[in-house]
């Protein structure tokens, strides 16, 4: 009965911090262009187990992402026509 039952682990390995990783790469709010791989398609902040950042820096982003909405340098949400 080998298989059943317990802890699957799902997908490959872990994602690694690029921020971490990268020490050129900055969280800023006033350059969208990093902070766009954060967003989804949709206008969300995608969350931390999705987008591989430790929690620190994970903080940093969705500030950064709300003070780049705030001045209007991305967007709150898109406009989908359906």
């Amino acid at each position: 009965m080998a298989g059943f039952g317990g802890a699957k682990r799902r997908g490959g390995r872990r994602k690694v911090d690029r921020f971490l990783a990268d020490k050129s790469l900055v969280i800023d709010y006033k350059d969208p262009s990093v902070l766009k791989y954060f967003v989804t398609e949709r206008g969300k902040i995608v969350p931390r187990r999705v987008s591989g950042l430790c929690a620190k820096n994970q903080r940093k982003i969705s500030q950064a992402i709300k003070r780049a909405r705030m001045i209007a340098l991305m967007p709150f949400t898109t406009i989908n026509h359906h």
